[in-house]
């Protein structure tokens, strides 16, 4: 049986850091938008309560887009991206797997999403952020 644990994640300098309580077994979204390929974002989304920033608000940028909804959080010293806060679930928060150390993980499962067609798509993401 999975666990749910609290994990670690930074972005590559470490600047920003966060934790997350996730299951030792994950699902994780491949979303091929623009800005998730272009960000290398792997996304798991969880309710906002399940997650806590440690460091580095200071070292934050936003950059929204489209509708401007959905915030997109980048880290200003090295240009990680270890978070946002999805349009799919603004109840949310999304993690960057890559941004995590596998080895908190007994399984990380990627799955291709479709966000190149995300109006058609994005409901399938919406249940992600309830607190079961």
């Amino acid at each position: 049986m999975s666990g749910t644990l609290k994990k670690l994640g930074a972005c590559h300098c470490g600047a920003v850091a966060f934790e997350a309580e996730m299951p030792d077994e994950v699902e994780a979204h491949a979303c091929n938008c623009s800005i998730c390929r272009a960000s290398g974002m792997v996304q798991v989304i969880l309710p906002l309560g399940k997650f806590r920033l440690l460091r580095g608000e200071d070292n934050l940028t936003t950059y929204r887009f489209n509708t401007g909804v959905a915030r997109h959080t980048f880290c200003s010293v090295c240009g990680c991206k270890p978070f946002y806060f999805p349009r799919s679930n603004p109840d949310g928060v999304s993690v960057n797997v890559n941004c995590m150390d596998e080895a908190q993980f007994t399984e990380i499962r990627i799955i291709p999403f479709d966000g190149q067609n995300w109006e058609e798509n994005a409901g399938a993401l919406a249940h992600l952020s309830q607190d079961l």
